[in-house]
C-alpha cells in the first residue's frame, strides 16, 4: 500500500513584506531627502541614513533570497513527520517520538489557539517546534498533526507541588 504524503510549503509572506517596507522606506527616504531638502540627488548619496537603509534592504533582500533558495518543506506521512529543504532532509517516525503537544507557546502573543506543536524524541534532550502558522494551508496541517499525534503519547503536565507547610509541634 502507498503511503500518502501531504506537502505544506514555508510561507514567505513575512519576507516579502519585511523586504517591501525596506525598499519603500529607502524610496521615500531617498525622494524626500533628495527633491524637497537638498534639491538635488547627489546629496542623498553622502547621507549616512541611506546607507543604513540600504543595509536594511540587502540583508531583507538577502533573506528572502535564502529562504526562497532552502524551499524548506513539511512533509506528513501516515508514520513519520519530515523536515525537507534543498540539500537536507529529517524524518521523525512515531516510533522515535517520545510525545507530541499541539497547542500555545506561552512566550509568543499571537492569534490562535493552536499555533505550535512540540515534538519530543526519545533520548534527545531538545525538542522540534513546528509553528503552524508559517506554513501554507495552516489549518488543512493542523488537522493532519491532530490526526498524526492521536497515534502519539500526549505530553504529561507537569504538576506543580506546594510545599507543605508543616506545623510546630510543641514542646
Amino acid at each position: 500500500m502507498m503511503e500518502q504524503e501531504k506537502v505544506f510549503r514555508y510561507k514567505l509572506d513575512f519576507y516579502y513584506l519585511q523586504a517591501l517596507i525596506y525598499l519603500l522606506t529607502l524610496i521615500l527616504y531617498g525622494g524626500i531627502r533628495g527633491n524637497f531638502v537638498e534639491q538635488k540627488f547627489e546629496y542623498v548619496l553622502n547621507d549616512p541614513l541611506m546607507y543604513v537603509i540600504l543595509v536594511f534592504v540587502l540583508i531583507s533582500l538577502g533573506a528572502l533570497l535564502l529562504n526562497y533558495i532552502r524551499s524548506r518543506r513539511l512533509i506528513v506521512t501516515e508514520n513519520a513527520v519530515i523536515f525537507r529543504n534543498r540539500w537536507h532532509e529529517r524524518a521523525i517516525t512515531a516510533a522515535d517520538m517520545e510525545w507530541i503537544h499541539i497547542g500555545r507557546e506561552a512566550r509568543v502573543e499571537t492569534s490562535g489557539r493552536f499555533q505550535v506543536v512540540v515534538i519530543k524524541i526519545r533520548g534527545k534532550r531538545r525538542v522540534y517546534r513546528i509553528r503552524i502558522g508559517r506554513y501554507e494551508r495552516d489549518h488543512e496541517l493542523l488537522a493532519e498533526m491532530q490526526r498524526f499525534a492521536s497515534r502519539v503519547p500526549k505530553r504529561r503536565r507537569r504538576t506543580w507541588r506546594r510545599k507543605s507547610t508543616e506545623t510546630k509541634s510543641a514542646t
